[in-house]
């Protein structure tokens, strides 16, 4: 499962407020495949916080894409705007 679509999951397979232990019980076997590198678990994620209990899906959500690692970020440092001449009396136009 991709990380966006587990909100959704989230709304469905859980009354909110859940309980830790309910999460993993839950939804903690599910494999979540990021864009690069290797997948993990719901669980694998949850077990990084010391959260006890999430109020909503969109706070269980907040704290997994605060937990998961560099592999579901996609291209890091990508900037699409180019890098920025190093000389001042260049103008840039945007």
């Amino acid at each position: 499962m991709r990380l966006p679509e587990t909100r959704d999951l989230f709304a469905r397979k859980l009354q909110f407020p859940a309980s830790r232990k309910a999460v993993l019980e839950t939804v903690g076997s599910t494999e979540l495949s990021p864009p690069d590198g290797e997948a993990t678990t719901i669980r694998a994620v949850i077990e990084r916080s010391d959260m006890e209990e999430f109020h909503s899906a969109d706070d269980l959500y907040d704290t997994m894409m605060s937990l998961v690692g560099a592999q579901f970020i996609g291209r890091r440092y990508y900037d699409d705007r180019g890098a920025m001449p190093q000389d001042e009396d260049t103008e840039v136009s945007f």
